[in-house]
Order: structure tokens, then sequence, then C-alpha cells
């Protein structure tokens, strides 16, 4: 039988599909982490834009009773209210009815809290709740909570997991005579069986989806590479640079990594989101493949080995 006919017929056997299955399998085990990290943050913040907008910054009115408190008198109320916190920042409102927004820190940690100007009472935070955790997820998605340096880690995340989906590609495919069953879920199996047909079908079903985020991903972090292919391609319009085809394609880039495309889209973000959790799952049912395949029969053989050496001098005897 010649290679190209081992690939097509029987690629279980040909040592190049055992070794990709080697580096899919353990690169997986690696940034699986990651992956499941920036799969379920990126699928979170695909509606940020219509969070900010719900619950973005709305200025807070307060009953203006009595006379406004002095800057200073200001000062010393949020100080009495933290006492441990050093005042970074006052913002003054025109409209004398309005909340002042004020900054505290300590220990590098900033508190953004509003006050009434009249009674110098802590009215809560300046930013919602809902802004809040939609911010730290997009500060995970983009930056891994480690500024500058941890989106440059992500760069090579976003890399590593384009390898992945291609070599994917290659240790999914089982055969011309069994492809078929590759496609689907057969539930009346065992679990075991179920895991893999799961992971093997999500994967070929989501890959252009999930290559997709890979490539797009990267673009977000090194833009260069792309901005230099394009060009090849496509002259800019120096006089129109934001109508430039270049400008378009790339920004197309953006769009299908975020899922933003027009205003009232929300139906393609509901299948971004969905579909974004997929590497997640992936990672899920992989790394319980990686346990029935490694981590399962080692732990066995390891008990068998103890067991042989605690029954070992009792047959001496």
């Amino acid at each position: 039988m010649t290679f190209r006919e081992q690939l097509v017929r029987r690629p279980q056997s040909v040592w190049l599909r055992r070794a990709l299955f080697q580096a899919h399998l353990w690169t997986g085990i690696g940034v699986g982490l990651y992956i499941f990290a920036v799969s379920v943050s990126g699928s979170a913040v695909v509606f940020r834009n219509a969070i900010y907008e719900r619950f973005g910054a709305k200025p807070l009115m307060v009953a203006a009773q009595g006379t406004r408190l002095a800057p200073s008198q200001l000062r010393a109320a949020v100080q009495k209210t933290y006492p441990r916190y050093h005042i970074s920042y006052i913002w003054p409102n025109k409209n004398p009815k309005q909340a002042v927004e004020v900054w505290v820190e300590r220990n590098g940690k900033y508190k953004q809290r509003l006050f009434d100007p009249y009674t110098g009472s802590d009215l809560g935070p300046s930013v919602p709740l809902a802004i809040r955790i939609t911010a730290w997820l997009g500060d995970l998605h983009f930056n891994l909570l480690a500024g500058e340096k941890g989106r440059a880690v992500n760069g090579y995340g976003a890399v590593l997991f384009t390898v992945m989906c291609l070599t994917g590609a290659v240790v999914w495919w089982p055969g011309i005579e069994n492809w078929r069953r590759s496609l689907a879920i057969h539930r009346r199996t065992g679990w075991k069986r179920f895991n893999w047909d799961l992971h093997s079908a999500l994967g070929f079903w989501t890959f252009a989806f999930s290559f997709m985020w890979g490539v797009t991903g990267i673009y977000v972090v090194y833009q260069w590479p792309f901005q230099r292919l394009v060009g090849l391609f496509v002259v800019p319009d120096m006089l129109h640079p934001r109508q430039s085809l270049d400008n378009r394609i790339l920004l197309w880039l953006t769009k299908l990594h975020f899922g933003n495309f027009y205003r009232g889209d929300w139906p393609l973000k509901i299948v971004w989101v969905v579909l974004g959790l997929a590497p997640a799952l992936l990672f899920v049912t992989g790394v319980l493949m990686w346990w029935n395949r490694v981590v399962g029969p080692a732990t066995r053989q390891v008990r068998r080995g103890a067991k042989a050496e605690v029954t070992a001098p009792a047959l001496i005897e």
C-alpha cells in the first residue's frame, strides 16, 4: 500500500499522522486552560458594546438641598469614608444636581465612587457592576489580565491555537471508509466512545469558526503582517483611508473576531456566543480523552506494580 493510499484508507498507520496526533494532544494539554479562559471570556464579551450602551455611565442626580459642600469639606467626607485610601481625583461637575465622581487609591488599586456633593455621603460605585464584569472579562480576553506582556503572550497563544486547528483537521480524518461516522455523535455507546465522538464531531463542524478565531486573534495582537500581506494585493486610497479597500478588509478581521457586524445583529451575536464556547468544550473532551488514553492506563499499571510488590514476599515464603 502506497503512502497516498495509507493516508486515504488507513491514516492511523502513517507515522506523520501519529506525530501530528501527539503534537495536537500535548499542545492542547499545555495551552488548554488558556484556550478555555479565552473561549469563555470571548463569548462573554460579544455583547459588550450593547452592555456599555445599556449600562453606560449616566449622570446620577441628587436632591439639591441645602448648601453645596466646599471642595475641602467634600475631601474630608471622602477621607472619613475611606480613611486608609488616598484621594486621587475628584471630578467636578457643572450641574449642581449631579453626583461627584471620586477616585481613591490604595496599594495601586483604585475605587471609583459617587458622592453626594451636599451631604458627603457615599452613593456607590460610579461604574455599574455589569460594566465592571464586562471590562474584567475583556481584559482577560485581550491581555490575560497582565497588560502589554499579557497581550504578547495572547498573540503566541493564538498562533498555537491556530496550529492546533490545523493539526486537529489532519488527525480528524479517519479514513475514507469511516469518515461519515466521525460527523455524528452516537449516544448508545459507552461514555468514552461518546466523548470521542463529541470531540471529533464538534471539532469538524466548528473547524471553520475556530480557525477563523485563531487567525483573527493573531491579527488583534500582531497587525503588521496582515497589513503587509493585504498591501501586496490592494493599493491603499491615501485620500480616503477609512474607505480604502485595504482598511475595510482589515476591519472585517476585527468584526469577524468579535462578532460586531451592524446594529441589530443580535441573532449573529448569539451564534458567536454559542460557537465561541466550542473550543472550551473541545478542551474538556480532549482532557477526558487524554485521561483515558494516558493517565488512566499509567495509573492502573502503577497500582498493579504496587500490588505485585506487596504480594511478592508472601509468594516467596
